[in-house]
């Protein structure tokens, strides 16, 4: 216990099932809902209805923080209260442990990675009241772009540069839209490391740079960037050459938790603190008990391995995913700039039949394989009043379609090898239909050819 409790940091080895319950057993009976002869005359004293509830909870029921700051000490729930703190400064410590080692302080919130971006904005307000614009190198992803507009402000979208088949930050057009705007209404840039390719993680230190030189707060969008050591050293770097305010990621992508937390986390100390303050009211526990749970039951040695086996399973993807591609006279798209995300070039596909790319992906779904999208050309979506033209590709005209595949944390070498025996049927598969269609539709021209002939005759 002294590791965690005192020095504030996560086990080297991981304790088992039995350690890990006396532990938040332990906390449990600080919560004053769970003191013998409590009598609560309150509106909320952490009653529960359920038993199953409650177990579920560990009966850490009142959740964290007061009513006006979510880090704040509640003194009815002191067990919680602990959680909280415990569970912070355990996350903090895997952040430095996975490549930010100056990362100064960082909280849970209960919320999703584009609330946790939203909230990070509105703290962002009150420090520049007269920003309304954000500038955001494109990345077609909904929940960063609709955390803008939730917020209230104006994304001002970069659009991506092709530089062979990866599609990286404009730096130059940042730097005119930030002199073409005025810096002081700004809000920040709000950047990306972890995206699916072919794009690739943001430019973060040149960013950094143009932020720091005009003054421009920074936020970036990290959502599963914490397992992979290349997006972890992009943010170190743009912090020790620049400026990044603070850095978002979520937890279920990156420790293997239910979805519904995420951590913001930063270099200056008070300013991800007044982050916390502005999150209104209380806020539930669950996020921060299931990380806790699982970083205590992994220990420091056992992250690292999940992360160690990540990398050797995206070599692995990769040279497979590569093989097949030149089986099919396809190719895998040169993206080495991105460390989690592959892509795969559907071309034959997409000359010989539009709606065979999609259908790829339907066949795909329904063999069981998920998390593989496929991109076709030319698909056109409107969020929020705002049309992005071939979107999903992050480009308005991406050169061809393709199908991505990513090496996340926690992928097994059987999970490689099904997906790759699947889409290799279901890529003969196609191949076949769209043969069998191009024939139906040379017959069908040949035909009409025929009838057009004989109509001349009969004139």
């Amino acid at each position: 216990l002294y590791i965690i409790i005192i020095k504030g940091k996560c086990p080297e080895d991981g304790w088992d099932e039995s350690t890990i319950e006396l532990f938040l057993h332990e906390l449990a009976i600080m919560d004053s809902n769970n003191f013998l002869g409590n009598c609560g005359v309150g509106e909320r004293e952490g009653r529960v209805a359920s038993g199953l509830v409650a177990r579920r909870h560990y009966r850490l029921i009142h959740g964290i923080g007061r009513s006006g700051d979510i880090s704040a000490v509640q003194p009815k729930a002191a067990g919680s209260s602990l959680l909280n703190k415990l569970t912070n400064s355990v996350v903090l410590d895997i952040i430095k442990l996975a490549g930010v080692r100056t990362v100064t302080n960082c909280f849970v919130v209960p919320m999703a990675t584009g609330m946790s971006l939203t909230l990070c904005f509105l703290t962002l307000r009150h420090k520049r009241p007269k920003a309304k614009y954000i500038i955001w190198p494109r990345i077609d992803q909904k929940s960063c772009f609709k955390s803008m507009i939730t917020a209230g402000f104006e994304p001002v979208v970069i659009e991506n540069v092709l530089e062979g088949d990866e599609l990286r930050t404009d730096i130059e057009a940042v730097e005119a839209k930030v002199k073409a705007l005025g810096a002081e209404n700004i809000l920040c840039v709000h950047s990306t490391t972890s995206c699916f390719a072919p794009r690739v993680p943001d430019r973060l230190e040149e960013l950094a740079v143009i932020c720091a030189n005009y003054d421009i707060p920074h936020i970036v969008n990290n959502a599963y960037g914490v397992q992979s050591s290349k997006c972890m050293h992009l943010i170190q770097q743009g912090a020790r050459v620049g400026r990044i305010d603070a850095f978002v990621q979520s937890l279920d992508k990156n420790f293997m938790v239910p979805v519904g937390g995420a951590i913001i986390a930063g270099f200056n100390a008070s300013f991800i603190q007044e982050i916390s303050k502005m999150y209104p009211g209380r806020a539930s526990a669950s996020p921060s008990l299931d990380v806790l749970i699982t970083l205590l039951s992994l220990g420091a040695s056992g992250y690292k391995q999940l992360l160690k086996e990540r990398k050797e399973m995206f070599s692995y993807l990769s040279s497979e995913l590569k093989k097949l591609a030149d089986s099919h006279n396809e190719r895998l798209l040169d993206t080495p700039h991105n460390p989690i995300s592959l892509a795969m070039s559907l071309q034959n596909l997409d000359e010989n039949n539009d709606a065979a790319v999609t259908q790829l992906g339907s066949m795909l779904f329904t063999r069981q394989v998920s998390g593989a999208r496929v991109v076709p050309c030319g698909s056109v979506q409107t969020v929020n009043n705002y049309t992005f033209k071939g979107f999903m590709s992050h480009s308005n005209d991406y050169p061809c379609a393709y199908l991505n595949a990513a090496s996340a944390i926690g992928i097994k070498k059987q999970d490689v090898d099904v997906f790759l025996k699947r889409l290799d049927k279901c890529l003969k598969t196609s191949r076949k239909e769209s043969k069998k269609e191009k024939s139906v539709n040379e017959i069908s021209n040949s035909n009409i050819g025929t009838e057009q002939l004989e109509d001349q005759k009969i004139q």
